[in-house]
């Protein structure tokens, strides 16, 4: 890939990174009063939702270090894909069970978007002579 499109696809994953780091950081922070606005009941256990608000915390982490350097940081992609693929699977089928709330089906739709972005750079990527370097 040229520089141009390497500066695009690093633009790409810091808009990852930030995107989940603000929505964790949301969720962690200030769960309650954002599933009180949208009018979803609260969890009986705080740490279950903190827990997993972490866990996105710490992939915008990841996306960060993919946006300071795409072709090492290239297994971060995978994990990412699996990420956003059993995020948005779930509650795509929780949604379907109606057993999830709408908000968190807009998440899963953005996270789709994501997960199919991140497919169509690994495979970019791996037509890269540094993506075999850091295989």
């Amino acid at each position: 890939m040229d520089k141009k499109v390497d500066k695009g696809w690093k633009l790409w994953f810091l808009i990852a990174a930030i995107y989940d780091l603000i929505l964790g950081i949301a969720f962690f922070f200030f769960y309650e009063p954002i599933f009180s606005y949208f009018s979803i009941p609260l969890p009986n256990y705080a740490m279950y939702l903190q827990m997993a608000a972490a866990f996105v915390i710490a992939m915008g982490i990841g996306y960060y270090f993919i946006f300071l350097n795409l072709y090492r940081n290239v297994d971060l992609v995978k994990l990412g894909i699996v990420y956003k693929l059993v995020y948005s699977g779930l509650t795509f089928y929780w949604y379907l069970a109606n057993l999830a709330n709408i908000v968190f089906l807009w998440f899963a739709f953005i996270d789709a978007f994501f997960l199919i972005t991140f497919i169509v750079f690994l495979r970019q990527a791996k037509k890269d002579g540094r993506y075999v370097r850091w295989k």
